[in-house]
């Protein structure tokens, strides 16, 4: 048996293609699991729990079966998808995780995150991140009209994507100090996230011992997984098709 782990799906009704992978790795691969945890960015946006959109209604059933099958499914959350709520989850049937969750698994202490929060270099971002974070502004946004609020997304991502055309690649990759700090903080030697974008593994040096960063890839033309069993962590590719 094994536990997965994926991130940055960035579903919308635009990448069908990215859906249709999805939900033929919940109906196959991840029934096999012993749990499937979200790394963040399942969905390209989120604006609330009450958003009508056909494609989250599809999502919540196709998570919820996995769960009826005997698969927890747990949920960290995203800088896209921050404000996916409780409501929502209960739908899915999924579990909301914090921000920064250790796991012990298989033997292993294992520190999992959405990765954004490593990102220390971006400025920027990271004053962004911190104020639309604040509970009250979170809270103001959602009892808005969801028209204003669609609108709000869109020029939001709009916003953002211009802001990132400009930035070099260095500063919105993690920061390795922060890295070390946060796994050093939680005692861990494994951490797996997502966000960058850049599936890899990389060794490194935290509690004065080898270490490990997981990296998870984004879901553009083919999926992306960490997947850890009693012998061994291992990070995939795989076809949609699949």
């Amino acid at each position: 048996m094994a536990t997965l782990f994926i991130a940055d799906l960035h579903l919308q009704t635009e990448e069908p293609a990215i859906t249709a992978g999805f939900l033929r790795f919940l109906a196959g691969t991840a029934r096999d699991a012993d749990a499937l945890y979200i790394l963040g960015d399942l969905f390209e946006a989120w604006i609330g729990d009450d958003d009508p959109n056909p494609l989250h209604h599809e999502i919540a059933s196709a998570i919820k079966s996995l769960v009826d099958h005997g698969v927890p499914c747990f949920f960290i959350h995203g800088n896209r998808d921050f404000l996916l709520g409780k409501r929502f989850a209960r739908q899915c049937g999924m579990t909301l995780l914090a921000e920064e969750t250790v796991l012990e698994l298989y033997g292993k202490r294992i520190l999992i995150l959405h990765g954004d929060t490593l990102c220390t270099d971006d400025a920027g971002y990271q004053a962004f991140r911190a104020k639309v974070h604040q509970p009250w502004l979170q809270t103001l946004f959602l009892a808005l009209p969801l028209f204003i609020r669609q609108r709000i997304a869109a020029k939001m991502r709009a916003g953002s994507k211009a802001a990132n055309s400009s930035k070099s690649v260095a500063i919105m990759d993690v920061n390795p100090q922060a890295v070390i700090d946060v796994m050093e903080k939680h005692q861990v030697q494994h951490l797996i996230h997502g966000h960058t974008h850049r599936p890899d593994i990389h060794p490194l040096t935290a509690n004065g011992e080898p270490a490990f960063r997981y990296v998870l890839g984004a879901w553009h033309s083919e999926g992306s997984m960490v997947t850890i069993t009693s012998e061994k962590i291992d990070l995939s590719v795989f076809s949609f098709e699949e």
